[in-house]
């Protein structure tokens, strides 16, 4: 069966086949090669560059090879013990969104280390800043968004009833550029998608009036375009944000302990209590909070973890592929009652 080979974008992902957006601009169902799934174990994402094999007398293209990526959002599977799951490719910037009202900055923390560690420009976008009655408690939050997200993390707070403030957020979004939107479901992603484009081009789910909170409606992966920026990624609310090599992506959001553990006394501290540690003498006398600290050290542990489970499980692959020892007739691990040398 004779088939043309094109380049494309992976531009929607769902729980159907990758959409690619082909070099002439049209759009193409596809599925993936058996011999890509198989042979390397990969499969595209949104914001991935494919060849596909578009043939002639077929409804859907094969996707045959990936090209590199230059970034990779990833965490760890939830359904594996030890595999990375990547969730979007491609892209030049992370934005962060949790809803003003009820900032959870432990969740934070944990999204600002995935969001760190793929080495694009992170900003957090505080959400529904027009439900919000109380100015004080928003401007609080802000602050204490702020003050965990550290200087280089640019902090904004949106409102549909504030067209500034949705301008602002629209200025991240530089032309030519990828922008990845993450945070839990209910937290108004695909709202301020919206906001940015300026129309409802995704579908948002009713919010209660009691406490402002939405349903989670978006089930699909998909690049929009932002008339006048680049492009936003509307990523489904995700509730396991496990770690997986984060060692990078933990210094960049814990930048204070990181400066502290400078002046340890050894090079490889765990602020686990050695001595000299600068870290424990930091917490010791009140200039590290202890919450930031145990936030810290479980998210390493994590790490460590993870990495120790690979390591096992890669032995255990090992093992597995090892030939079996062949046994010589007549050596004195042969079979019982068989003797060595002649008879």
């Amino acid at each position: 069966m004779a088939a043309t080979v094109r380049t494309g974008e992976v531009v929607k992902l769902d729980r159907g086949y990758p959409l690619v957006r082909l070099d002439d601009g049209a759009l193409l169902r596809c599925e993936h090669a058996t011999a890509l799934v198989k042979g390397h174990d990969q499969r595209a994402v949104i914001g991935d560059v494919v060849r596909v094999a578009v043939p002639d007398s077929h409804d859907k293209g094969v996707i045959e090879s990936i090209a590199p990526r230059t970034r990779e959002f990833v965490r760890k599977d939830p359904t594996e013990r030890a595999l990375p799951q990547v969730l979007a490719a491609n892209f030049e910037r992370v934005i962060v969104a949790q809803p003003v009202s009820e900032v959870n900055l432990r969740r934070l923390e944990r999204e600002l280390v995935l969001a760190f560690e793929t080495g694009a420009a992170v900003a957090v976008v505080l959400t529904k800043g027009d439900l919000s009655a109380d100015g004080a408690a928003a401007e609080g939050a802000l602050r204490a968004v702020r003050e965990l997200a550290g200087p280089n993390v640019e902090v904004l707070l949106v409102s549909e009833a504030d067209p500034a403030s949705v301008e602002a957020v629209r200025c991240l979004l530089t032309p030519g550029t990828t922008t990845v939107l993450i945070g839990r479901s209910g937290v108004g992603k695909s709202s301020l998608v919206n906001m940015l484009v300026g129309s409802d081009v995704l579908e948002v789910g009713a919010v209660r009036e009691g406490d402002g909170k939405g349903r989670h409606t978006t089930v699909s992966r998909e690049i929009v375009s932002v008339p006048g920026a680049g492009r936003i990624v509307d990523m489904p609310g995700v509730r396991g944000l496990g770690l997986w090599d984060a060692d990078a992506g933990i210094e960049a959001a814990f930048p204070d302990i990181e400066q502290l553990a400078e002046a340890c006394r050894f090079r490889d501290c765990t602020h686990g209590g050695e001595p000299g540690c600068a870290v424990t003498a930091a917490l010791a006398d009140g200039r590290l909070p202890q919450s930031r600290y145990d936030s810290y050290q479980a998210l390493k542990q994590e790490v460590a973890t993870v990495k120790d489970r690979r390591e096992q499980a890669r032995r255990l692959n090992k093992e597995k592929s090892r030939p079996p020892k062949r046994v010589r007739k007549g050596s004195a691990s042969g079979p019982p009652g068989r003797k060595r040398g002649r008879p």
